[in-house]
């Protein structure tokens, strides 16, 4: 239960940080939410990753159904050399996902490491 509240708090302070900062806030915010619930690795890293990555998918489909998917058209078509905004739709969502996992296992690591040293 620990790891889907972290992944449901990741996406909160995702989005709300989003709004502010850049796009690569998503590995801080995993970073502090694996700091304060004291995740393992590697629930930090699928926590993070389920987070945003599900954050980012519901924010790019949100967004290019509001443009009839025009956009990813264009962009899949000069990005990938094929016309398929669905697959530029899932690599975006990877990159966000990686991001914030990376930074949840930083976190959980930091932590460990702070342990350590004081023992």
């Amino acid at each position: 239960m620990k790891p889907v509240a972290a992944a449901i708090l990741t996406a909160l302070l995702s989005f709300g940080l989003g709004l502010y900062l850049p796009w690569w806030t998503v590995a801080v915010a995993a970073a502090l939410v694996a700091l304060v619930l004291n995740l393992r690795p590697g629930a930090a890293f699928l926590a993070g990753f389920a987070g945003v990555f599900l954050l980012w998918g519901a924010l790019v489909w949100l967004r290019s159904t509001g443009n009839d998917h025009i956009l990813a058209h264009r962009m899949s078509a000069f990005i990938l050399k094929k016309d398929s905004p669905m697959m530029l739709m899932l690599l975006t969502s990877l990159a966000g996902g990686l991001t914030a996992g990376l930074g949840g296992l930083t976190g959980s690591l930091a932590r460990n490491l702070n342990k350590k040293s004081q023992a």
